[in-house]
């Protein structure tokens, strides 16, 4: 099979993967939001905000060293599956007792309910237990096991919600006590979804446990003190990450007046979802991406093949912004039903545009990745959190979530650049600029025209769409049929 042809298929398979747990949460938006108040729905989004930071630190960068020592190391590649998954093990069960004797202090810390920050809590080590099996799928190409798993997660979780909101309730009788009646409540529903993030991510680590026999703990100290050195600036780089995708959520909630902080937050994450869809693609892409870069990196052609990759994603990337831009005003009323929500529209162009520079800068970052400059992706992603940190400080409390939304792409926008000028300093790849950034101008020119010139309107807004898949389908007509051939 051609490279290409393999790239895409296991892109395809990691994606529909990566896309349904994601996709999962677009589908319950409009169950959460015809249900939860929007403050708590901002009450989710904000906690769901802390465990992405500590999805991070938990993971400790372990993940992408595992990959790169696998290769780096094959002679050793048990050896490094057994360190790996005995280091992650450890810790995360470290992490789970220390932060359950103390999670009233952090409750307090954070203000919000002890019952939230258990399940929080749970939830995070469930999800770190997973990391180096789901890793070990990626590594060895089974793309079908590691997607048959995330599938049977989301159908899990999907379950647990639609019982607990829709099936429980009706469980309940007003007249009489019953079994169903104990554990359901009427004023505190947001912890049915956290419930069910434990259900499901409990089932997956116990679907994940016939591969920790198979790969076996045991420790080599040596080659576990090399695998940090290489994971520290990852892990670095992941918490300048985390706080460029989740902090705007956390700085509302503390910067805005307290009465209305949470009903913002609400609204923001709730109009943040319908810029999924780019979230969706880049994350889909970079899974199938990342074992493909180490695995292809001496190849003679590899910079060549790499600058195609990349302006092909730009372009699905352009096409995607276009799509989302020209039928928002469908996509809202299927994804949020309440129009209570609606007042927060006005970041989905900027979510979007962001989340592209984002998925672009993944692309590019190959460099400092195959060159073992890993540091140079904290380098970036310090930069980048601390655009975002200083622009929700300072504009939050002028223009509250829409001053999120602008950092968050300032912070995307300066990453990819960064990483672009640096790469090309260190490992340059023959992108076509030219190309891709007339694609990302012109789609971003249409995107304008359509939300901002003629207010969502679907006539104008399907000419400008088909004409840019013109102009694609006629400059890459050629390209496409001889990768394809290849």
């Amino acid at each position: 099979m051609g490279v290409f042809k393999k790239l895409f298929q296991q892109t395809f398979i990691y994606g529909l993967a990566t896309v349904l747990p994601r996709a999962l949460a677009i589908v319950l938006v409009p169950l959460y939001t015809a249900v939860l108040a929007p403050s708590a729905f901002g009450i989710y989004a904000t906690l769901m905000s802390y465990i992405i930071l500590g999805n991070v630190l938990l993971s400790y960068g372990m993940e992408t060293a595992f990959f790169r020592f696998i290769n780096k190391h094959a002679a050793q590649k048990k050896t490094v599956e057994a360190t790996a998954l005995t280091s992650l093990t450890a810790t995360a069960i470290s992490f789970l007792i220390c932060t359950l004797l103390f999670r009233e202090q952090i409750a307090n810390t954070i203000a919000f309910k002890v019952e939230y920050v258990t399940y929080a809590l749970l939830i995070l080590v469930l999800d770190a237990l997973v990391i180096l099996p789901f890793a070990w799928f990626r590594a060895n190409e089974r793309p079908r096991r590691y997607a048959i798993i995330k599938i049977l997660n989301v159908c899990i979780n999907l379950g647990c919600n639609l019982f607990f909101f829709l099936v429980l309730p009706r469980l309940v009788t007003n007249t009489s006590e019953n079994f169903w009646s104990t554990i359901y409540t009427q004023e505190n529903k947001v912890v049915y979804v956290f419930i069910s993030n434990v259900i499901a991510s409990g089932a997956t680590l116990l679907m994940l446990l016939p591969l920790y026999v198979k790969i076996g703990f045991g420790f080599n100290k040596k080659l576990w003190k090399q695998m940090l050195k290489y994971a520290f600036p990852v892990l670095v780089a992941g918490v300048a990450f985390s706080i460029n995708e989740a902090f705007d959520k956390i700085m509302l909630k503390y910067l805005l007046p307290e009465n209305v902080a949470e009903a913002e937050v609400g609204v923001y994450a709730a109009c943040y979802k319908l810029g999924v869809f780019m979230t969706l693609f880049a994350t889909a892409f970079r899974l199938g991406i990342e074992p493909f870069f180490f695995n292809h990196a001496k190849e003679a052609n590899a910079k060549t093949t790499y600058a195609t990759i990349t302006k092909y994603f730009s372009i699905f990337g352009s096409v995607i912004l276009l799509v989302v831009i020209v039928y928002i005003d469908i996509f809202k009323k299927i994804l949020i039903s309440d129009s209570e929500y609606w007042v927060a529209l006005s970041i989905v162009p900027i979510i979007l545009l962001a989340n592209l520079c984002l998925g672009i800068y993944h692309n590019l970052s190959v460099w400092y990745k195959v060159t073992d400059r890993t540091r140079f992706g904290a380098y970036i992603s310090i930069v980048g959190a601390l655009l975002t940190l200083g622009l929700n400080f300072t504009l939050i409390p002028l223009m509250s979530y829409m001053g999120s939304a602008i950092a968050t792409l300032a912070a995307y926008g300066t990453m990819m650049v960064l990483s672009y000028f640096f790469g090309r300093k260190y490992y340059p790849v023959p992108y076509d600029l030219k190309k891709i950034g007339g694609y990302l101008v012109l789609s971003v020119t249409f995107s304008a025209i359509a939300f901002y010139g003629f207010d969502g309107n679907l006539i104008i807004g399907t000419a400008l769409l088909l004409v840019f898949l013109l102009l694609v389908f006629l400059l890459e007509k050629k390209d496409l049929k001889r990768i394809m051939n290849r």
